[in-house]
C-alpha cells in the first residue's frame, strides 16, 4: 500500500461516518502520524510504499475511528495553543475556546505587568485602586481548578513563566495525564487531588490572584444532542452537571474565591453558551465587579471574567 492508498484508503473509511471534509483531515491526521510526513511531504512521497509496520497501525487506526473514537484519543495527542498534549479517554480534549480563554488570560496579566511596571517606577503605585499590585517581587498565583489535561495550567506557566501555577482535578487519572504532559513540556506545575465541591479539601488551598476553570457544565437533558464521538468517549464527569444544578461549579467557585482569591484578582471560566448571564449573575451576588461575558469566535457567549474588589 503506497501513502497515497493509504490515506485514500483511511478517507473512504471515514466517510460513512463524517463528512467529506472532516475525513479527509482526519486521514490526513493519520498519514501524518504514522509516517511523520506533512501534508507537502506526503504529496511529494505519495508513490512510496508504506512499510508493514505502518500499513499495520494504519488499518489499526481506521478501526478505532470507525467506532466513532476521537481521532486525539486514536493518535494519543492533541495540539493546544502551540503545544502537543497527550490526551486520552480520561481527560476532555482540549476545544478552541479553551485557547481563547488562555489568550485573554495571558494578555491581560502581560498588559497588567507593563502598567504595574509603569506605576511602580513612576511612583504612584499606591495610589491605584482595582488591580493587583504588582513589581513587589511577588509571582503571581494561579489555580486551574478542574485541569483534565493539563492544558490550560501547562500554557499558562510557559507564556507565564514568573507565575507559580496549582492546577487540581478530582480524578488520579486525569491527573496523571497532566503530570506526564508537563513534564514533557517542561512546566513546572503543582498538581493536587482535590474534590473540589468538597468545602474542606478545597478550602486547604492557598490565596491566589487568578482564578481559572473549564468546570462541567453540560446539563445532562443535553446528552440526546451530543455527537457520538463525544457522548460515548469523553469522560462524563468532566462534562456534565445535573439538571437541578447547572450553575453547580460556578456557585463553588464563587463561594472559595470570597476566601481564596487576593483583592484585585480575577476569575476566569469557561461557561455553557445558553449561561453566561447565569454565570455572571453567580458572581455579582458574591460581590464580584467588572464582571465581562465574552464570545468565542464563532459569536456564542463561551467566557467570563470577574474581579474581586479591593
Amino acid at each position: 500500500m503506497t501513502i497515497n492508498e493509504g490515506y485514500g484508503f483511511v478517507c473512504e473509511a471515514l466517510y460513512s461516518i463524517y463528512d467529506r471534509r472532516e475525513a479527509e483531515n482526519i486521514a490526513a491526521l493519520v498519514i501524518e502520524k504514522i509516517t511523520g510526513l506533512q501534508r507537502m511531504d506526503r504529496s511529494l512521497n505519495r508513490d512510496h510504499f508504506l512499510p508493514e509496520e505502518q500499513e499495520t497501525l494504519l488499518l489499526h487506526y481506521s478501526r478505532l475511528l470507525l467506532q466513532h473514537r476521537p481521532i486525539q484519543y486514536v493518535l494519543g495527542e492533541a495540539w493546544f495553543y502551540g503545544m502537543p498534549l497527550f490526551v486520552d479517554e480520561h481527560v476532555l480534549i482540549p476545544r478552541p475556546e479553551t485557547e481563547e480563554l488562555v489568550e485573554w488570560m495571558v494578555k491581560d496579566e502581560k498588559e497588567f505587568q507593563v502598567s504595574g511596571y509603569r506605576l511602580q517606577v513612576s511612583g504612584y503605585r499606591s495610589q491605584v485602586t482595582g488591580y493587583r499590585l504588582q513589581g513587589t517581587g511577588e509571582r503571581p498565583a494561579i489555580l486551574d481548578i478542574g485541569t483534565g489535561s493539563g492544558c490550560m495550567a501547562i500554557a499558562l506557566k510557559k507564556n507565564i513563566p514568573e507565575s507559580e501555577v496549582y492546577a487540581i482535578d478530582v480524578s488520579s487519572e486525569a491527573l496523571a495525564v497532566a503530570q506526564q504532559n508537563a513534564k514533557n513540556l517542561q512546566a513546572d506545575i503543582r498538581f493536587l487531588q482535590v474534590d473540589f465541591l468538597n468545602t474542606a479539601h478545597r478550602n486547604a488551598l492557598p490565596l491566589f490572584d487568578i482564578i481559572a476553570s473549564n468546570p462541567p457544565y453540560i446539563p445532562v437533558k443535553d446528552k440526546k444532542e451530543m455527537h457520538k464521538n463525544v457522548l460515548d468517549h469523553e469522560p462524563h464527569t468532566a462534562l456534565f452537571v445535573e439538571d437541578n444544578d447547572p450553575l453547580l461549579f460556578y456557585s463553588a467557585i464563587a463561594a472559595f474565591a470570597t476566601l481564596h482569591l487576593r483583592a484585585g484578582g480575577s476569575i476566569y471560566t469557561e461557561i455553557h453558551e445558553t449561561m453566561g448571564e447565569a454565570v455572571k449573575h453567580v458572581f455579582t451576588q458574591q460581590g464580584f465587579e467588572d464582571t465581562v461575558i465574552r464570545k468565542d469566535m464563532q459569536g456564542k457567549d463561551r467566557m467570563v471574567k470577574t474581579r474581586k474588589p479591593n
